[in-house]
């Protein structure tokens, strides 16, 4: 089961309004969608790519683009539900341990919170006064956040990525077979690259803008590494083609 992460009490401040939104908020979707769309256009338009070089047939060509989907959206969901899954158990296993320790020795992790604001710049006397404040309001939060460096916009969700990263290939992977299975076979190579590349770049730079980076250098970078994966991919299968 996914499970969300929560310390703030129902009711608080922290429950009742939220000033301003960041980017952060997205980081775990973003990952996974774009990581999922990202690789369900590379990995889908190089696997034709590859086929169509030897000469195989459109048949050939499009059977291999829909296992290739299927394929590589079960394995795109099931990497990252087990890889997020662990992040997950780490987290819980730290928050349980933290949880202990402030069960059994406050005193002590009221001294290690307060010398965490005192490396950050506060003097001793206001870092112990803001240490007292936070432990009273949330001990578990204040000590997750700023010892543990966990807060609930970049907790780990596992179902929550796996999903986002399934569909999310699924639909970037869709686009190379469908180009693929309405373009005149005579220009099935240069037209399914050229258009997947269109593609990237379009992801890209809707990537980076979401997370608020330059569009130009998103859009530049995804094209530049899925033109080389095409390349490498055609070239292998012309090359076993020739020698068939």
């Amino acid at each position: 089961m996914d499970r969300a992460i929560s310390w703030a009490p129902k009711g608080s401040v922290m429950h009742s309004r939220h000033l301003e939104r960041h980017r952060t908020d997205r980081i775990g979707w973003l990952r996974a969608s774009v990581l999922g769309a990202n690789d369900g256009i590379v990995s889908t338009a190089s696997l034709i790519l590859g086929v169509a070089a030897s000469h195989a047939s459109r048949t050939a060509i499009l059977v291999a683009g829909v296992a290739g989907l299927v394929a590589g959206a079960m394995s795109m969901a099931a990497g990252e539900y087990v890889s997020v899954h662990s992040q997950a158990d780490t987290e819980q296993a730290d928050l349980a341990r933290e949880r202990e320790e402030l069960r059994t020795d406050d005193a002590g992790e009221r001294r290690e919170l307060a010398g965490i604001y005192v490396a950050r710049g506060l003097d001793p006397a206001l870092a112990k006064q803001v240490a007292d404040q936070l432990m009273a309001h949330d001990a578990l939060g204040a000590h997750a956040q700023d010892e543990l460096g966990i807060s609930k916009a970049l907790s780990a969700r596992p179902v929550q990525a796996a999903f986002a990263s399934a569909g999310s290939f699924a639909v970037g992977a869709a686009l190379p077979l469908l180009a693929a299975a309405l373009l005149p076979a005579a220009l099935l190579i240069p037209l399914v690259a050229g258009t997947s590349l269109v593609f990237l770049a379009l992801l890209g730079g809707v990537a980076a803008r979401a997370g608020g980076a330059g569009i130009a250098a998103g859009a530049w970078r995804v094209t530049f590494w899925g033109a080389l994966a095409m390349g490498i991919t055609a070239a292998v299968g012309a090359l076993f083609g020739v020698a068939a």
